[in-house]
């Protein structure tokens, strides 16, 4: 087996673990990307990328200012996160990485449990 095969079976067994985890995509051509795995093959592998959507107003500004409606002056415009389906394949991958979430401090930090003498 040559190196190049063992890369890729490197790479294709790292997406395999990682499959439905939210990851990080680093090309050979050096863009970076995140998205969810969701199917692995052999050669190629699809990955749900995010992509940011604003909310389309659908009433006139006009009617927005007078009666008060969402998206008038003041309130942002609503945002939403969709997710399409892309085939990359497995040659063209550099690197993956798990993408790191941070995770709040507990509500009530525990305090051991101090006797009365």
């Amino acid at each position: 087996m040559n190196m190049y095969q063992s890369d890729l079976r490197n790479v294709h067994d790292q997406c395999k673990n990682y499959q439905s985890y939210h990851v990080t995509l680093t090309m050979t051509d050096g863009r970076t990307m995140d998205g969810i795995i969701d199917n692995v093959t052999m050669d190629h592998v699809s990955v749900l990328v995010g992509e940011d959507v604003m909310d389309r107003e659908e009433e006139t500004e006009s009617d927005t200012r007078y009666y008060g409606g969402f998206g008038g002056y003041g309130v942002p415009r609503r945002r939403f996160r969709r997710f399409r389906r892309f085939d990359f394949p497995l040659a063209t991958i550099a690197a993956l990485a798990l993408l790191p979430y941070i995770a709040p401090p507990p509500a009530y930090p525990y305090y051991p449990y101090y006797p009365y003498y």
